[in-house]
């Protein structure tokens, strides 16, 4: 990924007022209003896992629960609780970048608001 392809404060600013749930939104302001770099990182990449849980989420949609090996009820009613653990640790393993990009936009809102 290249530098012209990494969104700019004003696509950021989107996200944060427009893509985002009001919880993510408010835990994206109070990280870029802080000056510690370590709840900028944590917030974005809490950012990027529940974009991940998002997209599996989506994904495990159309996994069906029954059958010889499928988990039935249970299955449907953990599954969101599981989703959302896989995503945390992709999320803090690497993740897809969106942590990155995130994080690198927070600090630069901090140095704009300086």
């Amino acid at each position: 990924m290249n530098a012209s392809s990494l969104p700019d404060v004003a696509e950021l600013s989107f996200a944060r007022n427009q893509g985002a749930t009001q919880r993510q939104r408010d835990t994206l302001n109070a990280a870029a209003a802080t000056g510690d770099r370590s709840e900028v990182r944590k917030a974005a990449e809490k950012f990027e896992s529940q974009f991940i849980a998002q997209m599996l989420g989506h994904m495990f949609k159309g996994v069906k629960t029954d059958g010889m090996f499928g988990g039935g009820q249970a299955e449907s009613t953990w599954r969101d609780f599981y989703v959302e653990e896989v995503s945390d640790v992709i999320a803090k393993r690497g993740g897809i970048g969106v942590a990155d990009i995130v994080e690198r936009q927070l600090l630069q809102l901090q140095e704009v608001k300086s």
